[in-house]
């Protein structure tokens, strides 16, 4: 890593402490509805690089990031660092399939946790990207999607996105709106950021 780089970097890490992301892009969506700490967005198809991690979710979390990382910074057939991106996804008990993109799976005992980066809108195709050196990590295509999500900011701990997530599970309900598949967590902001300007939401796909 040269001296600029390692310059950048660090004035990155002092701004985004109090919580402001600095030419950190962030996939497009379209609001459809906003409603105090509910909205409603639509998503457009989008690239995401991700890996499957074992163990308890703050744990899996930083693995699952550090794999991620590795690729975007070099570690793939072409050495080509990628820029970062916002927000980074956890979801629980998906499993990536040899033949297939991603299908769901029932967790384990000790938690199954999918982890994503979403890849900046210059890819189009997966097959822009540059192929990971490590193979627990795969590029696959998010399709277009509509999600109810929900965001909150302070502690992102397993207790704390669980109260979140259950508090969104039941502004679905009481839309009517059918969640599909298992809800994820959002996070946006590094772990050294004031928890009082930290972006966090969790999410559900819906019909």
């Amino acid at each position: 890593m040269n001296v600029l780089k390692v310059l950048v970097l660090a004035l990155e890490g002092v701004v985004q402490t109090v919580g402001l992301r600095v030419g950190v892009e962030q996939p497009a969506y379209r609001t459809l509805l906003h409603e105090s700490r509910l909205e409603l967005r639509e998503y457009a198809p989008r690239l995401v690089a991700e890996t499957v991690v074992s163990g308890e979710a703050e744990a899996a979390r930083s693995a699952g990031f550090r794999r991620v990382a590795g690729y975007i910074f070099g570690g793939n057939h072409r050495r080509e660092q990628v820029a970062m991106t916002a927000p980074v996804t956890q979801a629980r008990g998906e499993a990536i399939a040899m033949t297939a993109p991603v299908v769901q799976a029932p967790a384990t005992a000790a938690g199954e946790w999918r982890i994503q980066f979403v890849m900046p809108t210059k890819y189009r195709r997966v097959e822009d990207l540059p192929r990971p050196d490590d193979p627990s990590v795969r590029i696959v295509e998010e399709p277009a999607a509509r999600y109810a999500v929900r965001r909150f900011s302070g502690s992102r701990s397993p207790s704390a996105v669980a109260v979140q997530t259950s508090a969104l599970l039941r502004d679905v309900a009481a839309k009517g709106w059918k969640p599909i598949g298992a809800p994820l967590a959002w996070f946006y902001d590094p772990p050294w950021t004031i928890p009082i300007a930290r972006r966090n939401e969790v999410a559900v796909q819906v019909e």
